[in-house]
C-alpha cells in the first residue's frame, strides 16, 4: 500500500524539488528539441507557480504555441484568448495576435489536395476569417512589429483563398444548371473580393449565368466589366469550356 500511495504521487510531485526558474529553462530546452509534451508539463508548471509575474505571461504564450505544435487547437487558442484579456497592454501583444492568426490560418492544400480538387467550400473558411482578423488586429494595432510583414502577406492569402472558395461554389452550381444560386455567389466574390485574382472567373460565370436566366443586361454589365478589368482573359476566347473542364484533366 505504501508503494502505491508513492507511486500514485509521483506526478503531482514530479517537480516540487525544482525551482520556477530551472523549469522554465527546462521547458523551453525542452521546446527547442521538439519534446513539446514535456515542455507543456513544465510551462503550466511555472504559469502556476508564477502567477502574477512576466515569467507566467511569458510561459502562457509559449504554452499556446507548445499546444499548436501538438495539434491542441482549441487549448492553444484558449491560452491566447486568456493571455490577451488579461494582459491587454503587454509588450508581446503583437505576438499573441500573430499566434493566434497563425493558429487559425488556412495553409495551401499542397500537392494531393490540388490532385483531388477538394472542395474549397469544405474547408473551414470561419477559421480563415478568424486569422484574418487576429492579423488585421496585429498590422493595424502594431504596424511596426516584426511580425507584421508575414501577417499582412497571409492577410492577402486569406482573401484569395476565401475568394477561390466563393468561385469554386459558384462554378459548382453553374454546371449543375442553377444558374441564379451561381450569380449569386460569383457576385459575392466580386463585391467583397474585389481585388483577388479569382474575380475574373467570378466574372465570366455571373455573365453566363445571367445568360441563361435571360437577363441580358445583367449579362452584358458583367461581361463588359470583364473585358474591362482583364482585356486578355481566356474566358473572352475559350468561353464555357474553361467552366466545364474536368477535375481530371491536368493539361
Amino acid at each position: 500500500m505504501a508503494g502505491l500511495a508513492g507511486c500514485g504521487s509521483t506526478p503531482e510531485n514530479e517537480f516540487s524539488g525544482t525551482s520556477v526558474d530551472q523549469l522554465y529553462a527546462d521547458a523551453r530546452e525542452e521546446a527547442s528539441e521538439g519534446n513539446f509534451e514535456n515542455a507543456i508539463k513544465r510551462y503550466e508548471k511555472v504559469e502556476a507557480r508564477a502567477t502574477g509575474t512576466l515569467m507566467a505571461q511569458q510561459a502562457q504564450l509559449e504554452l499556446a504555441y507548445a499546444y499548436y505544435r501538438t495539434g491542441e487547437r482549441a487549448q492553444a487558442l484558449a491560452k491566447i484568448e486568456r493571455f490577451v484579456r488579461l494582459h491587454p497592454t503587454s509588450p508581446a501583444l503583437d505576438y499573441a495576435y500573430y499566434l493566434q492568426g497563425l493558429i487559425n490560418f488556412n495553409d495551401d492544400l499542397g500537392l494531393f489536395g490540388w490532385l483531388s480538387k477538394q472542395d474549397l467550400s469544405e474547408r473551414d473558411q470561419q477559421a480563415s476569417r478568424d486569422a484574418y482578423e487576429s492579423f488585421r488586429q496585429l498590422v493595424e494595432r502594431f504596424p511596426t512589429s516584426r511580425y507584421a510583414p508575414d501577417a499582412r502577406l497571409r492577410m492577402n492569402h486569406i482573401v484569395n483563398s476565401l475568394a477561390a472558395g466563393e468561385v469554386h461554389v459558384a462554378r459548382f452550381y453553374y454546371r449543375r444548371g442553377a444558374y441564379l444560386a451561381a450569380a449569386n455567389r460569383a457576385q459575392t466574390a466580386v463585391t467583397e473580393y474585389r481585388n483577388s485574382p479569382a474575380i475574373e472567373e467570378a466574372l465570366f460565370i455571373m455573365a453566363r449565368s445571367y445568360d441563361r436566366l435571360a437577363m441580358p443586361q445583367l449579362r452584358d454589365d458583367a461581361m463588359r466589366v470583364l473585358k474591362t478589368s482583364f482585356p486578355q482573359s481566356a474566358y473572352l476566347t475559350q468561353g464555357d469550356a474553361t467552366i466545364e473542364k474536368k477535375w481530371w484533366k491536368l493539361w
